[in-house]
């Protein structure tokens, strides 16, 4: 049981609750503040202030006075209104991680919500009650305010979910899920959907994976540079230690311990003078994503644990604050470095898959097969890796330099940031799928060197490939292949026996 208090939340308790289903509940000094920031409201109801979204309506309609006899209505409204999502909906743990996201949010004490409404959500993510929310629709400022509305809809019986597999309406969900659902009132519509978890959400599910593909880039890289006789000088300490990035060093040493014992690699001059960039610049185009990686995940873990709704209500001062937190301008810039960082990873994963499959580069056999001519090889694997990483060079053009006004203008800049958050989930999917080809190609090259040659961390790899994926001693059905190879990525299974072996690798 993980217990929550709006600043506590880590990207990897975040992972534990959303991916790995550990239960959660709200912390006691939580509910403290909760409840003592819904009295300061229904305070201020009783006493009629003007207040935005208390007592006022939203957005352009800020300057229209609500009584309390129309709170109800008037947060109820505010939620169908604003459901207007389109498109596919988010996955499961993004759908986790939007809810938990927004009741760590809540229980923060300064949005003036009702305990009971906090504590439906998190019986809701507990009991696997998954609202179906639309991807498409926000606009990154006044929060993820589409999507979070449709995650509210089965909060009050409308909506739909997803309950034990089956999709259901919102009022059937929560009914068999034994769910009461809610009436909301003053400043709990609000409360709830003026926030950046949606894109939040997306982005931190996305950044958990970089962060384990981008060691796992450094683990097929490494097998490429022993299929290609690569040389280990341009990896030493001292190389680093002159221009000291953190990723450059750490990658570098990443390489070293993986290339140990290596009989397949050679020194400067041996065979030639200076290998090609893909290789020999390996440390600082995987370092620099991994500094990106670092940078984003502090980012990330900030807003998990921050405050993102308007109005913000201040208990000790007794007062409520109109301010702009819910724009997603920070997390926007964010998720656009993050999506170009790991397409970067795809950038030079291609190119050395076009080493491995050329023979004027590689000294190897044409696209990896003895019998070019009669076997294609991987020559169409390189194709697909191709395409995929020209596909990313579209996607990674940032989504945060665009912004459309909104509400009769009172939005007049918005930041597009669950859109860089999409982005950046489907630049790491297009990859990861490069990584896997490289895991073949590479584990295919060097069945053409000697497999008993290999380094100490590159060794249980190329095992854990040859596991599931057989050589290729005549053309198959490769797309199958290469399914196999990116389960390996997503379950983490290559990663997870390499530091097994050689420790954990560093970012």
């Amino acid at each position: 049981m993980i217990k929550i208090d709006g600043n506590s939340l880590t990207l990897e308790r975040f992972i534990d609750i959303v991916v790995n289903h550990q239960s959660v509940v709200l912390a006691e000094d939580a509910i403290t503040k909760v409840e003592e920031a819904r009295k300061l409201v229904e305070r201020y109801v009783e006493e009629e202030r003007v207040v935005y979204g208390i007592t006022t309506g939203f957005g352009k309609f800020s300057d229209v006075a609500i009584s309390k006899d129309e709170t109800e209505d008037l947060q109820r409204n505010l939620i169908i209104s604003h459901a207007c999502g389109v498109g596919n909906p988010f996955s499961e743990e993004e759908t986790r991680g939007i809810m938990l996201l927004r009741a760590n949010a809540l229980a923060k004490g300064h949005s003036g919500v009702r305990l009971e409404v906090i504590n439906t959500l998190l019986e809701m993510l507990n009991k696997g009650v998954h609202p179906i929310i639309p991807e498409k629709g926000s606009l990154g400022a006044s929060g993820d305010l589409a999507p979070l509305s449709h995650m509210v809809l089965v909060m009050i019986g409308e909506g739909e979910a997803i309950y034990q597999g089956k999709r259901l309406s919102g009022k059937e969900a929560m009914e068999q899920a034994g769910i009461k659902t809610i009436i909301l009132t003053s400043k709990e519509g609000l409360g709830l959907i003026n926030g950046t978890q949606a894109m939040t959400s997306v982005g931190a599910l996305t950044l958990y994976r970089a962060i384990n593909l981008a060691k796992l880039c450094d683990i097929s890289a490494s097998l490429t540079v022993e299929a290609l006789n690569g040389i280990t000088d341009a990896f030493d300490e001292k190389v680093h230690a002159v221009r000291p990035h953190l990723g450059q060093i750490h990658t570098a040493k990443n390489l070293r311990r993986l290339l140990e014992e290596s009989k397949l690699t050679t020194r400067q001059g041996e065979i030639r003078v200076q290998d090609p960039y893909s290789l020999r610049c390996l440390p600082q185009i995987h370092g620099a994503t991994k500094d990106t990686l670092r940078y984003a995940l502090e980012k990330v873990e900030i807003e998990m644990n921050a405050v993102t709704d308007n109005p913000i209500i201040f208990t000790e001062e007794d007062e409520v604050i109109s301010g702009g937190n819910f724009h997603g301008q920070p997390m926007a810039l964010t998720f656009d470095y993050l999506g170009i960082a790991i397409a970067e990873l795809a950038n030079s994963c291609e190119r050395r898959i076009e080493r491995l499959v050329n023979p004027q580069l590689s000294g190897l056999p044409a696209f990896l097969t003895e019998k070019g001519g009669l076997h294609s090889g991987f020559m169409i694997a390189q194709y697909s890796a191709a395409s995929l990483v020209s596909e990313n060079k579209v996607l990674a053009h940032p989504a945060s330099v665009d912004s459309i006004p909104s509400s009769a203008n009172q939005e007049d800049h918005v930041s597009m940031g669950t859109i860089a958050a999409r982005k950046a989930r489907d630049i790491y999917f297009n990859t990861s799928r490069v990584v896997a080809i490289e895991l073949m190609a590479a584990a295919q090259a060097i069945e053409f060197r000697d497999n008993s040659k290999l380094g100490k961390g590159t060794e249980p790899a190329y095992e854990t490939i040859r596991e599931v994926l057989p050589a290729l001693k005549e053309d198959r059905i490769l797309y199958k292949d290469i399914n196999k190879s990116a389960e390996l990525i997503d379950n983490n299974k290559i990663l997870m026996a390499v530091e097994k072996r050689i420790g954990v690798l560093d970012i």
